[in-house]
């Protein structure tokens, strides 16, 4: 279990990052900066599965960090 969690954890953590990287509104460098003057628009499709892939992922790192503060003291 020692070894486990800390290697799962890394896993869903790539994942989460790689997730947030793919909801990236605007293609622009300048949008990374707060430019982009963008709209509002509703999650469809591939979007809405990957906000909530997001969440899941994001949840389930917080759990996994719980985990090791309890497992590996």
């Amino acid at each position: 279990m020692k070894e486990f969690l800390p290697i799962v954890q890394i896993v869903v953590a790539v994942f989460l990052i790689v997730f947030i990287l793919l909801q990236q509104r605007g293609t622009a460098l300048g949008s990374a900066f707060g430019g982009g003057g963008g709209f509002y628009a509703t999650r469809r499709g591939i979007q809405k599965k990957i906000f909530w892939a997001t969440v899941v992922l994001g949840a389930l790192f917080i759990i996994l960090a719980l985990l090791n503060l309890i497992f590996l003291k």
